[in-house]
């Protein structure tokens, strides 16, 4: 399939594979996005975004699974500088370990003011389990999706008071925000709390959601997000339809 609009993505993993699998994260992201109909390129390092080369800077969004509390102030100055000029950034899962490291929440305040929120806790009911994802519809990102189900690990954050969340799920403590949007200068920024392990990977529902937020934050136009030559399931019992 090809896009009405030409665009691209660039998938990054950095940190440590201790408690996640960056190599498997990367090769899984990457097939997503291209399922999505962008070429995307693989990459190690957020060093990438100070004086970035070519191949970084004229990507349009970038899909980015971190799983570190270190990440250089320098480092999170030059992707927000780059965000702001209008360049799309989905952030996925402990990609918000904001906090944790040397110099705690003052270190990382330009991260934690671009991305929007930061990892807390799993919560009170174990690190991981089976859960519903509950979709809010209306939004580019989570318009062709309904509910599903996942197996992960749960998350709790702490969030900004101006995000647009897409999608939670259900707690004894209340709704917990999984999925949410905002802007950050010109550009824009999707965090996904899910996608711990391959389990979530090849969840249909989790696909077509970091599908679909990618096109978004790329600014494909909203009738080309619907658009593939091929059916991919939504693990609904429903498809998208694309045009050949």
């Amino acid at each position: 399939m090809r896009l009405r609009a030409s665009r691209s993505a660039m998938v990054i993993v950095d940190g440590t594979d201790i408690h996640h699998d960056l190599i498997g994260a990367a090769l899984a992201l990457q097939e997503v996005v291209i399922e999505a109909g962008l070429p995307a390129a693989r990459a190690v390092g957020m060093d990438r975004f100070v004086d970035p080369m070519p191949a970084t800077a004229e990507a349009d969004a970038y899909v980015v699974y971190r799983s570190s509390v270190a990440f250089d102030p320098g480092q999170q100055r030059a992707l927000s500088d780059l965000v702001a000029t209008g360049k799309g950034l989905v952030v996925l899962h402990a990609s918000n370990l904001f906090g944790f490291g040397p110099g705690g929440l003052d270190a990382d305040r330009t991260g934690f003011e671009l991305v929007g929120s930061r990892y807390i806790s799993h919560g009170d009911a174990g690190s991981e389990g089976r859960f519903a994802v509950e979709v809010r519809g209306g939004h580019p990102v989570t318009r062709h999706l309904d509910d599903f189900e996942i197996d992960d690990e749960y998350y709790v954050i702490e969030h900004a008071p101006d995000v647009q969340i897409l999608a939670e799920r259900t707690t004894p403590a209340g709704p917990q925000p999984l999925v949410y949007v905002r802007e950050h200068g010109l550009g824009r920024v999707c965090y996904i709390a899910l996608g711990h392990d391959g389990r979530a990977w090849g969840n249909p529902g989790f696909r077509q959601l970091v599908r679909q937020a990618t096109l978004w934050a790329a600014r494909v136009p909203e009738d080309d997000i619907a658009s593939w030559s091929t059916r991919w399931p939504l693990g609904n019992g429903r498809t998208i339809e694309g045009d050949a």
